[in-house]
């Protein structure tokens, strides 16, 4: 496979044996340009600076966007290869230069002392076809070792409800960070086993949904059954262990001795097979009983969790009734005390309209009174001078006129006798006057 000028482009060669020829070259001299050939044939040439390679008979050019799969997100954690057994003298131009025909990398990590590093393309199947390719490539004479970096930022999760989809496995958990993967894992009939996984983007999301979820209750649906988040277990089941990576120990070499074989009844090997089968099946006895123990208790509790959710549902209707109740009795309280407040207002107003009215004719009676007051007085005069009627000034005697003179005695005021056949009257005169009758010592 090679890349095009434009980074956009990739050749891939139809012979296998060519293609690893030249990978194999290319860990000697150029890793990038892969120009050697195998023994006998022409060497490639190298393409002119800025212009594309031509295709030949031996193969075709595809677009490196055709690799991205409808959806799939770009530099995931999925996309990251680990890279082992690299010479301490690698720089970073020449690791980059490796992996440059797979597209432009997003990171590049190498550590010399160990001789191992990391780099993340853009798919997926980039990343498996750059693994193909360029797993055990002699590089500087020491073969490449490739395989996927194990994915720190997965989470495993379990106990979830069958109706639980990727999509909304996905908005639930990426309240906690970016999520670059969320599966619900199904069987071979595509019915929901109550597992799933999430990937997030980096490592901190993914404690702190392990830590949230492992402290609180993280309910996906209605039914209150809680999601189990614990971290991912790691397996390799494309590659598996091969032999170029065994560790010939000497262990290694006593257990290869003998080839695969069935063990013969009667000897020693069949019976300590037997027993090994029977206690195979002794755990698989107690693992399937324990898978049913956990079935039933599972069937008990959705049992009880819909009592209770019907009785929770009584309650909570109770508690709305007696709520409305007390709602009730308080407005009608209310009522009454607004009603209460509207009668004493109401009877103050007809006390103070009460006490007006007495008021008013309390004044109106005085009013009359001194009116009658008032009015009697000219009466009282008019009817006293019709009964005494007093001669001029001169001839009646007053007190202050009449210490002014001699104190001679006056005659009688003329016209004036006795009232109702009485004595006779007594003068208005001066002070002292002399007059008839029983109370003749009588002043006015």
């Amino acid at each position: 496979m090679m890349l095009r000028g434009n980074l956009k482009q990739v050749r891939i060669e139809k012979n296998p044996a060519r293609l690893r020829a030249l990978e194999s070259a290319a860990g000697e001299g150029d890793p990038a340009a892969l120009a050697l050939a195998l023994p006998g044939e022409p060497p490639v040439p190298a393409a002119p600076a800025g212009e594309d390679r031509p295709a030949d008979e031996g193969g075709f050019t595809i677009d490196i966007k055709s690799f991205l799969k409808p959806g799939e997100k770009t530099y995931t954690q999925r996309c990251r290869l680990f890279v082992g057994n690299l010479p301490t003298d690698i720089t970073e131009d020449d690791f980059k230069r490796l992996f440059e025909r797979y597209g432009e990398p997003s990171e590049v990590f190498i550590n010399r002392d160990r001789g191992f590093g990391f780099i993340r393309l853009e798919s997926r199947t980039l990343a498996e076809i750059a693994k193909a390719e360029l797993d055990g490539t002699i590089l500087k004479s020491r073969p490449l070792r490739i395989r996927f970096a194990t994915h720190g930022a997965a989470l495993t999760v379990k106990n979830l409800s069958p109706v639980v989809s990727n999509e909304l496995l996905e908005q639930a958990f990426s309240q906690f960070g970016p999520v670059e993967k969320a599966v619900v894992v199904v069987d071979d009939r595509g019915r929901a086993t109550g597992k799933g996984f999430v990937e997030f983007a980096a490592k901190p999301p993914a404690r702190k949904a392990l830590e949230r979820c492992g402290d609180g209750a993280f309910l996906l649906t209605t039914t209150p059954r809680p999601v189990i988040v614990e971290p991912m277990e790691q397996f390799d089941d494309e590659d598996g262990l091969p032999e170029k990576l065994m560790q010939k120990t000497q262990q290694y070499h006593k257990e290869r001795e003998q080839p695969p074989r069935f063990a013969q009844p009667g000897t020693f090997e069949f019976e300590y097979a037997s027993r090994w089968k029977a206690l195979d099946e002794m755990e698989k006895q107690q693992r399937e009983q324990v898978d049913r123990n956990i079935r039933e208790a599972k069937e008990k509790l959705e049992a009880e969790m819909e009592a209770a959710r019907h009785e929770h549902q009584l309650m909570l209707m109770r508690q709305d009734l007696m709520r409305r109740q007390e709602e009730l009795r308080r407005l009608e309280e209310l009522r009454n005390q607004e009603l209460q407040k509207r009668k004493q207002i109401q009877l103050r107003h007809e006390e103070e309209h009460r006490r007006r009215e007495e008021e008013m004719i309390r004044h109106r009676e005085q009013e009359e009174l001194r009116r009658q007051q008032e009015g009697f007085k000219p009466n009282y005069m008019e009817n006293h001078n019709d009964r005494f009627p007093q001669g001029p000034p001169s001839q009646m005697g007053s007190p202050m006129g009449s210490r002014t003179g001699s104190e001679t005695p006056q005659a009688p005021m003329s016209g004036v006798g006795p009232v109702s056949g009485g004595p006779g009257g007594f003068g208005r005169g001066s002070q002292g006057a002399n007059f008839e009758g029983p109370n003749k010592r009588r002043r006015y």
